[in-house]
């Protein structure tokens, strides 16, 4: 028997870390909001690995800081070591990662979501969910009740019937032992949404006084600490960090994982579900790169208050004896006592390409989606679909524009519009290559590319606002400064190029020229610059890379301005791809299916050639001079 109970604006089922970004969003931008979630004490539960960021994933959650988000300010309080990743290549890819304490990190995130105005946090397992006609109308949970709302955000994670396994063990689970939810799959599938079946893993984690760190190499986080959040200070957040360890496989490990590989049930057949290819087991890793003879494994903490340590690089679904036998071939671990065995997780999701690229599902007006769900991998990308899931919920009930980055924008931008526009198989995850235009979308800058839509939007504040602004001015007049003021070769200036290891002076330069050198930057021309002023320090770093890198930014930014003019090409809802008879059947029929909103988006559809596109704008411009 169904009860009705209170209703609200915006229903988010799930509360891991794409569930909080959507439903912390709706709230913030004053709806009525619930979060349900299995259990109440894993809000925002970290169930692999523990840490934020990392190469191109630290790109993410700096946007999801810039426009609003709460994941950067989390990590940034619960963090037990940060480093700056590839510092010996260029700004584009440089990435944060940052070692979290994940039980503070929980309760952290709890801490906000529960004291949030206008969002309430209920414990129960959503089965279904309700429309009429085309149009979302609830929830209804297990035990019969109902919620009546306006939208609903799915961010379930891997908990649609989900079970774990390793070896010959199989349970019907989600992560850590927590409720699979296992009736919203048959709700979705009534409502006509394709589901995929993937899988992930995870590896064991190990009793830190059965380790022996003598035999690996010690890991230290970064001396001086980059803030994910842009409201941080580097003095704000810095504390005492703890140390990561590395090791090895070797090949007593690999004959070990050869020898009982038929035991895997990745190669024996019985998990179903697609597997991520860039987050391989160390079973397909042993298969895979059979040339190798070792891979890495970092020893991570998993926070301040535990001796459980992850075993980062293998995470594995052999049987516990094998994986025994293969941790303690390890040096360091010869004496592991296995405080969790690794195990393989397989789950429901959907096919992505049912969205729309504000996140809302193409049939169903009202029902967004985002996370692991939408068929991607971490916590990051997650986080990055729940936020905008959750904008584009609130915008909808709010009669406003929704939010829609493109490839030029932000990493958001790249990792929804792939998993839109392209044929995801397996779990997705984000990487610097997929950006093509990624000079430009450096972490660093991620503020003054975005903090003006999270404005906008009205989850910046005035006083952050107005911030951005007086550090866009900084960096203009500083820029402008810096190019129109010249430099002779008198001999002190010579004398101060000599020791910095530059060519002396044979005409004069401009300092701007001088920091185009790639042996000095804006710190050190400091001695020559006699009208410098004191500056914050991401102004300067604003101002080294735009000089230094002018050249290729303008070229990048030209690129940018092609992209754009296809973007800018919008197809309209009412158009019919059987109208245009020269369209190869393959696109009419992939088009037809994502109902790409721009030109711009077909051109990226597989199966959607340039002569496809070519023969599209010959039919707009007719149907526009009708």
């Amino acid at each position: 028997m169904s009860y009705v109970y209170e209703s609200y604006d915006v229903a988010v089922v799930g509360a891991g870390h794409a569930g909080c970004e959507a439903a912390l969003a709706c709230a913030r931008l004053g709806l009525n909001t619930v979060m349900f979630t299995v259990s109440m004490d894993n809000i925002a539960l970290m169930p692999c690995n523990p840490n934020i960021g990392g190469t191109s994933k630290g790109h993410l959650v700096k946007e999801i800081d810039a426009l609003g988000g709460e994941m950067g300010k989390n990590i940034d309080k619960t963090y037990i070591q940060s480093k700056m990743l590839n510092r010996s290549k260029g700004p584009a890819v440089h990435s944060l990662r940052a070692q979290a304490d994940k039980q503070d990190y929980s309760h952290a995130m709890r801490q906000v979501v529960e004291n949030t105005e206008n969002l309430t946090i209920k414990q129960a397992e959503v089965t279904k969910i309700l429309t009429e006609g085309d149009q979302v109308t609830g929830v209804e949970i297990y035990s019969g009740g109902v919620y009546p709302c306006k939208a609903v955000v799915l961010c379930t994670g891997v908990y649609l019937n989900a079970r774990c396994i390793y070896g010959e063990v199989s349970h019907y689970t989600g992560p850590n032992g927590l409720p699979s939810a296992n009736y919203l799959t048959q709700s979705l599938v009534d409502l006509g949404i394709e589901m995929y079946r993937f899988k992930t893993g995870t590896p064991a984690r190990i009793d830190k006084r059965s380790i022996d760190f003598s035999k690996m190499e010690e890991q230290f986080g970064d001396e001086e600490v980059v803030p994910f959040s842009f409201t941080n200070k580097p003095e704000d957040i810095k504390k005492d960090q703890v140390s990561c360890w590395l090791t090895y496989t070797n090949p007593k490990t690999h004959e070990i994982i050869r020898e009982n590989i038929h035991r895997s049930p990745l190669f024996s057949g019985s998990i179903k579900g697609t597997g991520p290819r860039y987050c391989p087991s160390i079973e397909d890793k042993v298969v895979k790169f059979a040339d190798k003879d070792r891979h890495q494994v970092f020893i991570e903490p998993e926070g301040n208050y535990t001796n459980e340590m992850y075993i980062s690089g293998m995470s594995s679904s052999l049987p516990e004896d094998v994986q025994y036998a293969m941790y303690r071939s390890v040096p360091g671990l010869e004496n592991a006592k296995i405080t969790r065995n690794a195990y393989a997780i397989e789950y429901d999701c959907i096919n992505p390409m049912q969205l729309k690229p504000t996140l809302e599902f193409k049939k169903i007006s009202g029902l967004f989606s985002g996370g692991q769900f939408n068929g991607s991998s971490g916590y990051e990308e997650a986080a990055a679909q729940g936020l905008i899931a959750g904008i584009n919920a609130a915008m909808k009930l709010l009669d406003k524009e929704p939010v829609i980055l493109d490839r030029s924008e932000a990493y958001i931008g790249v990792l929804i519009d792939d998993l839109v526009t392209k044929e995801t198989h397996e779990p997705y995850r984000m990487m610097t290559s997929r950006a093509e235009y990624r000079l430009i979308l450096r972490q660093d800058n991620a503020d003054l590319r975005l903090t003006k839509i999270g404005h906008r939007v009205g989850l910046i504040g005035e006083e952050r606002y107005e911030k951005l602004l007086q550090k866009e001015q900084m960096i203009k007049e500083e820029t402008e400064r810096l190019e129109k003021t010249p430099l002779g070769g008198s001999k002190e200036v010579q004398e101060i190029l000599e020791s910095l290891g530059t060519t002396t002076l044979k005409t004069g330069i401009t300092l701007a020229e001088l920091i185009r050198r790639p042996e000095l930057n804006y710190d050190m021309i400091a001695p020559l610059d006699k009208e410098r002023v004191e500056l914050p320090a991401d102004v300067i770093e604003q101002v080294d890379i735009n000089i230094k890198y002018e050249g290729y930014i303008k070229r990048q930014m030209h690129q940018v301005e092609q992209f754009k003019k296809l973007e800018g090409k919008k197809i309209p809802d009412t158009i019919d791809y059987d109208d245009i008879p020269s369209l190869r059947i393959e696109a009419r029929q992939k088009l037809k299916q994502i109902k790409p909103i721009s030109v711009g988006q077909a051109s990226r559809i597989s199966g959607v050639s340039p002569a496809d596109i070519s023969v599209i704008l010959v039919y707009l411009e007719q149907q526009r001079r009708k």
